[in-house]
């Protein structure tokens, strides 16, 4: 009985730390990213449905690229800017070894959430447009999202301020949307899809130009994730 009690206070106190950590995290806002990343994601279902060509499962890659990117937007770019705004900086300082207790869980629940939320986008659309490989769909996906989140993160530590990290955040996001155009079935292409291999193109080199493209954003995610967190070593800077 004790051990069952004791089993049941600490799952209770998990629940709780975790969803404490949720509303710090997206400072009690997070409703409407996703109420917006839905309907942004249902509008353009709707008009895939009555579209007179019928989907393909490329065209679920980029129906689902857009809300991911719209859920990683606020927590990455405004985490330290909440931080700031509700005076918990200073107590975050305070914890020893707090870059990696504090910050890197919050990334980590925020990549964790933003898996299972891009699951259910890609069940919903496995239902309503076509059937999809819902789980290697979202792990291609996390790439291209995972890399914004984390240059996110890594700017914020710099600019220090999360509006003036969001407006440059958004100018680089565009940069590379245009590029994704010019770099399309390139290796180099952030938003590159697997799924939509160029016609001129045999399947074989198409893998290893999507392995090297993944490779490449891995790379950069780890870089900005290190990035932003030897800049939160100075903490003089950010009080």
């Amino acid at each position: 009985m004790n051990y069952k009690k004791t089993l049941t206070n600490s799952y209770d106190l998990l629940s709780k730390q975790l969803l404490y950590s949720f509303r710090i995290i997206f400072a009690n806002k997070f409703i409407y990213f996703l109420l917006f990343a839905t309907a942004v994601f249902l509008l353009i279902t709707i008009v895939s449905l009555f579209s007179s060509g019928n989907a393909e499962i490329k065209d679920v890659y980029y129906l689902l690229i857009f809300p991911g990117l719209v859920l990683i937007f606020y927590p990455t770019t405004f985490g330290i800017q909440n931080d700031e705004d509700s005076r918990m900086l200073e107590n975050i300082f305070a914890i020893p070894n707090y870059r990696y207790k504090v910050w890197l869980p919050r990334l980590v629940m925020t990549y964790i959430l933003e898996f299972l939320l891009l699951v259910g986008l890609a069940l919903l659309s496995s239902v309503a447009l076509v059937v999809v490989p819902v789980f290697d769909m979202v792990y291609q996906l996390m790439f291209p999202v995972f890399f914004i989140g984390s240059l996110g993160f890594a700017l914020s530590t710099v600019v220090k301020n999360g509006y003036g990290t969001a407006v440059i955040l958004i100018m680089i996001g565009l940069v590379f949307w245009v590029s994704a155009g010019i770099l399309e079935g390139s290796e180099w292409n952030i938003f590159l899809n697997p799924y939509d291999l160029p016609s001129d193109m045999s399947e074989t080199i198409w893998e290893t130009v999507v392995s090297n493209n993944r490779m490449y954003l891995l790379s950069g995610i780890i870089i900005s994730l290190l990035t932003g967190l030897l800049n939160l070593q100075n903490r003089e800077k950010f009080i």
